[in-house]
């Protein structure tokens, strides 16, 4: 039987955790993140508050495949002008919900919610481009994009409300 071969976790060092931490102050106003940054592939961020360090989560996954280390946090998203944005999950926006400062849509009522949460664009113009973190009342409900018209949903489909066949 062959060994399922995982791309290597990258741990993300100081630098790189404040380049990460730079970009969410200028789209969102957090000013910190408490734990470690890590990523498999390209672009999906695992931010980890465990008490395991640096070696020893090497260490595990010499040993064994790790498939991911923390919860799905951010995307790091590539502009088509070159530039790079981040993308809150909906755990991010919650994670970081009493630091979030700017570009909060207030979703205006439980209809509206209903519709996003079921993986629905809000036909809003909200006058921003870009990445908005969702909110209804209390709740943080992940991150939609802007444009002059619309609000694109990223709710997986796996997450979604699902329609009612009544």
């Amino acid at each position: 039987m062959k060994k399922l071969q995982l791309p290597l976790l990258k741990i993300f060092n100081e630098k790189e955790k404040q380049f990460i931490v730079e970009k969410l102050n200028k789209q969102f106003g957090v000013e910190e993140l408490k734990g470690m940054l890590l990523k498999r592939g390209m672009d999906r961020i695992f931010l980890f508050s465990g008490s395991f360090n640096e070696k020893q989560i090497k260490k595990i996954e010499s040993i064994l495949p790790v498939e991911r280390v923390g919860v799905y946090f951010a995307k790091l998203v590539k502009e088509k002008d070159g530039t790079e944005s981040i993308r809150l999950s909906i755990e991010g926006t919650q994670i970081l919900k009493d630091q979030i400062k700017k570009n909060i849509f207030e979703i205006p009522d439980s209809k509206t919610a209903e519709a996003w949460m079921k993986g629905r664009e809000l036909n809003i113009s909200t006058g921003k481009k870009g990445f908005l973190v969702m909110k209804y009342k209390d709740d943080f409900l992940g991150t939609g994009k802007a444009s002059e018209e619309k609000i694109t949903n990223f709710i997986p489909k796996s997450r979604r409300l699902k329609e009612s066949s009544i």
